[in-house]
């Protein structure tokens, strides 16, 4: 209590404080001093009047909320002013009159504008934002760039982009309120691009794979047979037919004789009497045994030897692995010297270093035309598609005595059936086939007929 009364003196006694209340004038009222026991918590709260210090502090922040501050700071032309009598009021040229009440601002506004003067503050949330740090340091990045001319990379981006964008227009939807209507139940069709029109009357064809565009062959449908299977054909044009034909004929024996080599019988594995003979007394007649030569002997006795117990390797002393060390070390030295001399030898071989690269330039170039060669030669070939291989089919040649006079002579041979089908296979369009084999089901079953028995 007697602090508090200090603390309220000290405050009253401040020189050049004014308070704004009437009563805190700076009077004390000084009562009867109860002696309490201050040495026990409980009398703190209970025996101390703080009173005079909250007065005090509420008058502070009344001068604060009123006049923006204390008093005792303000200048003396803000407290106070000279009264030289009446004055005139001179309207102002922009003012309204007497009646005019949109100069007065109503009460309502007046109650609601704030009545204190402390300045509101600083919110820290409103000036804090995530990783203004990082940001701060990007923008200063972002600034010395652009002085040394680097633009950004989105900056780059947009500059590739092409001048003159197409940007593909929206197609009109059925739930377009815009679009255009058309008769559904006129006579002819309605001349309209809608998309769901199209689609709907399947009048819009399905986009097609580009993959269905490209042809698996470069081969014609129809192939033109070589001047010499004309029926009245010119003689070279026919021979070269027929040496044609000839080769294939040759391939096919030649393919076959293979065959049978292959699956022919040696004649030294087949068993004679002489040989089955000693099979069947292998084992029952004693054979006298021969007298090893002494050559024999000594090469046994040496392998008996190698094969008994390895000889223990001795430890080696540290002079010997000091001097093994250093040859190893001395090893690694030569190579390492030896190295460092051939890549200064390669200087002196640039001449012969771009020669060798200039023909390993070519050498890659004429395997890019072989292959490139090779692969447009394969597009006229027929494909594996399944696991049967494409046999070309046999040439339709006759020989020289078979040629008619006329085309009214001429016979008919081969099938156009047959020959559309080996196309399509040539042609990559279908795989290759063979016939289906019959194969029965069920076995057949003999059944003797009474009829037949009665006759028998």
């Amino acid at each position: 209590m007697a602090a508090a009364r200090r603390h309220r003196r000290v405050a009253a006694s401040q020189p050049g404080f004014l308070p704004l209340k009437a009563d805190l004038d700076g009077r004390l009222t000084t009562g009867c001093r109860k002696r309490v026991n201050k040495n026990k918590k409980k009398n703190w709260n209970k025996y101390s009047d703080i009173q005079d210090v909250e007065e005090f502090l509420d008058d502070v922040r009344l001068q604060e909320r009123a006049t923006g501050g204390l008093i005792a700071d303000k200048p003396d032309d803000s407290l106070f002013f000279v009264d030289t009598g009446n004055q005139k009021s001179v309207p102002e040229p922009g003012g309204v009159g007497k009646k005019g009440r949109n100069s007065k601002p109503l009460r309502i506004d007046l109650i609601l504008q704030p009545d204190s003067r402390i300045a509101p503050p600083k919110d820290v949330l409103a000036h804090q934002r995530p990783n203004a740090k990082k940001e701060r340091r990007a923008a200063q990045k972002a600034e010395k760039l652009a002085a040394m001319g680097v633009l950004p990379r989105r900056q780059k981006l947009l500059h590739r982009l092409p001048a003159a964008l197409s940007f593909k227009e929206k197609p009109v939807t059925s739930k377009d309120p815009e679009r255009n209507f058309y008769d559904l139940w006129s006579g002819g069709s309605p001349e309209t691009a809608d998309l769901y029109y199209l689609e709907q009357t399947k009048k819009k064809l399905v986009k097609r794979p580009e993959k269905l565009n490209e042809k698996p062959s470069v081969l014609p449908a129809v192939e033109v047979i070589a001047p010499g299977g004309s029926y009245n054909p010119d003689f070279f044009s026919h021979q070269a037919l027929l040496l044609e034909a000839h080769e294939v004929e040759v391939q096919k024996l030649k393919a076959q004789e293979r065959l049978q080599r292959k699956l022919a019988i040696n004649k030294a594995d087949i068993a004679t009497e002489v040989s089955t003979f000693e099979e069947q007394i292998e084992g029952l007649v004693e054979e006298e045994e021969e007298p090893k030569l002494e050559a024999e002997q000594v090469a046994e006795d040496a392998v008996d030897e190698s094969v008994g117990p390895a000889a223990q390797q001795e430890k080696k002393t540290e002079k010997q692995r000091k001097k093994e060390k250093a040859e190893r070390i001395k090893e690694l030295q030569k190579k390492a010297e030896r190295k460092m001399i051939d890549s200064r030898q390669q200087l002196f071989k640039l001449r012969s270093i771009s020669a060798d690269v200039k023909e390993m330039v070519q050498r890659t170039k004429r395997r890019q035309v072989q292959r490139k060669a090779r692969q447009e030669a394969q597009k006229s070939l027929p494909r594996r598609l399944g696991k049967l291989k494409f046999q070309a089919p046999d040439l339709d040649v006759q020989l020289s005595d078979e040629i008619p006079g006329s085309l009214r002579s001429l016979k008919p041979e081969g099938s156009i059936l047959k020959d559309r089908f080996k196309s399509l296979q040539k042609r990559n369009l279908i795989e290759p086939r063979e016939r289906a084999k019959f194969r029965r089901k069920h076995k057949l079953k003999y059944v003797e007929k009474r009829a037949f028995r009665e006759i028998k």
